[in-house]
């Protein structure tokens, strides 16, 4: 099966609108990135991934990345340096507890957008929205190993 297949499209539209909602109110980024299996450490494999989608390219190194192995039951959130030096440390660790309980109950769409409003409500507080702010990363979820 395809990974895309694990979602519909009307799941993915709201995922993106969901992402698209939470960075209404900050200049943070937020990025969602599914695989299928993911066969080493989490953390390790989002940590890569946020490199892979240049996400540390943002001007106030301010994204997010939501990282989900669907097959694995693994997820991870992997925040860029200038987030991890202004919020506190158990922050990611809150969002993710929050989130187990729908993904462990197979409510990935549910999880998935829950976890990122919260980051949403969050980065608002540290990374307000600015009138001059543009979306530096694409809302867009990417599937799969080769991004």
């Amino acid at each position: 099966m395809n990974i895309r297949q694990y979602f519909s499209k009307e799941e993915v539209d709201e995922i993106v609108n969901a992402i698209g909602e939470a960075e209404l109110n900050t200049s943070g980024e937020l990025r969602v990135h599914i695989e299928k299996y993911c066969k080493e450490d989490a953390l390790d494999r989002a940590a890569y991934i946020f490199k892979k989608l240049k996400m540390q390219n943002t001007a106030l190194r301010n994204g997010i990345l939501f990282y989900f192995a669907i097959e694995d039951h693994k997820f991870a959130l992997v925040a860029d340096s200038g987030i991890n030096q202004k919020v506190p440390e158990n922050t990611w660790d809150e969002i993710k507890n929050f989130m187990e309980i729908d993904l462990r109950e197979g409510r990935f769409l549910q999880g998935l957008a829950s976890g990122i409003r919260k980051a949403g409500d969050l980065l608002k507080q540290y990374f307000p929205y600015q009138s001059d702010d543009k979306n530096e990363l694409s809302d867009e979820i990417s599937f799969g190993k080769n991004i």
